[in-house]
């Protein structure tokens, strides 16, 4: 997740100070990826010492205002037409927890996916709940459109993850078959 370009989407509206930033940005994602104000701040002072980003006075309250430069906006610009890199996919907890499972002493590795996909059914009926809700608002306001999409993907993630579950247990049947049939 790309906190350094989400920061500089928001910019693009307009001067922001930090918390009112991260509030934006929780909106926006439906607070899916809270952020913590320090990550908050320490992007912007990364940012503006990159360029991207540079103080334009305060507020009425005394609080520092950033505003997006040409060279952020440039950046941004970019960010948005380049697609995300699929080359090195992220580490995935869950596979890895599987992978060391298989084989290891004293687990079954049955219990664990079944223990993951009950996980996975509970939060997925949390997400189709909270896209509901926000249907039922006929979303207009551009933080509601963007959190309905932010919640869809969260959908389709936990769909696959389910499926991909259910494809391991397959898989694990098959070679449990296997090995007590070819022994």
């Amino acid at each position: 997740m790309s906190i350094r370009h989400g920061l500089l989407a928001l910019l693009e509206r307009g001067p922001r100070y930090g918390s009112r930033l991260r509030t934006e940005f929780e909106e926006r994602t439906g607070a899916t990826w809270p952020l913590n104000i320090g990550q908050v701040y320490t992007t912007l002072g990364r940012l503006e010492r990159d360029g991207m980003v540079a103080q334009e006075g305060e507020d009425e309250a005394g609080r520092v205002l950033y505003a997006l430069t040409p060279a952020g906006r440039a950046e941004l610009r970019a960010w948005f037409t380049r697609p995300v890199e699929r080359a090195s996919p992220p580490r995935d907890e869950l596979a890895i927890k599987l992978a060391m499972a298989v084989g290891a002493p004293g687990v079954d590795i049955r219990k664990v996916v079944e223990a993951q996909r009950r996980h996975v059914t509970d939060a997925l009926h949390e997400y189709v709940r909270q896209r509901a809700q926000v249907l039922s608002r006929a979303p207009a306001r551009t933080d509601e459109v963007a959190r309905l999409l932010v919640l869809e993907q969260l959908i389709c993630h936990t769909e696959a993850e389910i499926r991909w579950l259910e494809h391991c247990e397959t898989r694990l049947l098959r070679l449990t078959v296997t090995k007590e049939g070819g022994a």
